[in-house]
């Protein structure tokens, strides 16, 4: 593992007590950074909790909640100066026709909405300091669009738009934002979803197989560092050669 300057750097990552979220704020601890994990189970925030990775509860989905932690991630670190949206569900998988309208309100409200209100929550704290890095979790499904996977797909097409809306907003502020779209990652996740719907997805990949959680945080991290001076408002593919655009 290459170990990348974050020596300094104060971050937060959500949906960190597991799965993509805890491996990418082990790789930015690995590089020198301080990190708070924000996650909604507070029992598996506890056991990933260690020195200089700290953990803080919270439903993301709660506006007020939101605010306290950043106020309490800036209190606890000194500073924020990256963020890393990982939290999120994949729903039920159904067609349209069928999909309930309260598993599509769930998602849509974790994986879009939360993802809006952390950004929202930061950005004080990073433009009084003129510096920051947003990295948000997508999604090939929200370039491609998996079938029985409605919500899922739509939300994380929202978070490329969403990404790409907040970078040129800050483009000339020195902080950028961008967002990485994997294919399918074989993380606790999974067990939201049909075994059809799994192997649905692994089919769509050239190389034959998921991608890895430690595979997602290297390029998180990199685009975590101030050497990704350039690339804002971008979607950067993980996808074992599914994706085509």
């Amino acid at each position: 593992m290459n170990r990348l300057d974050l020596d300094g750097q104060c971050a937060v990552v959500t949906g960190g007590a597991s799965g993509i979220g805890l491996a990418i704020a082990r790789r930015l601890l690995a590089s020198g950074a301080a990190v708070m994990l924000w996650d909604r189970d507070a029992t598996a925030l506890q056991a990933a909790a260690q020195p200089r990775l700290t953990a803080w509860p919270v439903d993301i989905t709660e506006a007020a909640a939101v605010r306290e932690a950043a106020l309490q991630a800036a209190q606890a670190l000194g500073r924020i100066d990256i963020l890393v949206n990982s939290a999120g569900v994949t729903g039920p998988n159904a067609p349209v026709a069928d999909y309930p309208l309260g598993a599509w309100q769930q998602v849509l409200q974790v994986n879009l909405t939360g993802t809006f209100l952390c950004c929202q929550a930061v950005l004080p704290q990073m433009r009084a300091q003129g510096y920051g890095r947003i990295v948000n979790i997508a999604s090939v499904a929200g370039k491609e669009g998996n079938p029985n996977a409605s919500a899922y797909s739509a939300s994380k097409a929202g978070v490329i738009a969403l990404t790409k809306s907040l970078g040129k907003e800050l483009a000339t502020q020195g902080i950028s934002v961008n967002c990485v779209a994997p294919a399918a990652v074989e993380t606790p996740l999974f067990a939201q979803m049909s075994a059809q719907h799994i192997d649905y997805m692994k089919s769509k990949i050239p190389m034959g197989r998921f991608g890895t959680t430690d595979e997602v945080a290297a390029m998180v991290a990199w685009l975590c560092t101030r050497e990704c001076s350039f690339s804002t408002g971008a979607a950067f593919d993980l996808s074992g050669g599914r994706a085509t655009y």
